[in-house]
């Protein structure tokens, strides 16, 4: 229950940054979608909802792309947590942007998955479009797993519907 307290805590914080400091410019993105989505057992799969955030202000556009850091976090429907932070490409062709990231996490189990590490790594493409005035609607998917580092690395795959808008 205390996963779920800090979660919310920091869902509002996030929310409430921009409200709080006039001169901010953010990102915000909320999705929801299935945890282990390639669950062979059928034991693990599940449904989660997170939030993640960008500052367009840190964007830097670079030789291979523009890249942004991005940081946010997820729960499962079995109170599994990560929480996370790192790097995020963008790319866009017209109104369609596909974004490849890597961001390094702290895992929390729950009652679900064992991930065989407290230490793991998401890889993620999105694919989103513009479709209002600083909003995207897009679908991601990733793929968390810790390297072969921990005890086990059975790894996991997800996918989101995500909805991103500017404040």
């Amino acid at each position: 229950m205390n996963l779920k307290l800090l979660l919310t805590i920091s869902l509002f914080l996030l929310v409430a940054n921009p409200i709080l400091a006039d001169e901010q410019v953010n990102d915000i993105s909320v999705y929801t979608g299935t945890f282990d989505v390639i669950d062979k057992e059928g034991d693990d799969k599940t449904n989660l909802i997170g939030i993640e955030h960008k500052n367009p202000d840190l964007f830097r556009n670079t030789f291979l792309g523009k890249f942004s850091p991005v940081s946010g976090g997820f729960m499962t429907g079995d109170s599994s947590v990560y929480l996370y932070t790192g790097i995020e490409g963008q790319y866009g062709i017209g109104k369609l942007k596909i974004l490849p990231s890597f961001t390094p996490g702290y895992y929390e189990k729950g009652d679900g998955k064992d991930l065989g590490s407290i230490l793991e790594f998401k890889s993620e493409i999105k694919i989103g479009f513009d479709i209002l005035e600083n909003s995207k609607i897009g679908y991601s998917y990733s793929h968390i797993s810790n390297n072969d580092w921990g005890s086990s690395n059975p790894g996991t795959d997800n996918q989101q519907i995500i909805f991103s808008k500017n404040f």
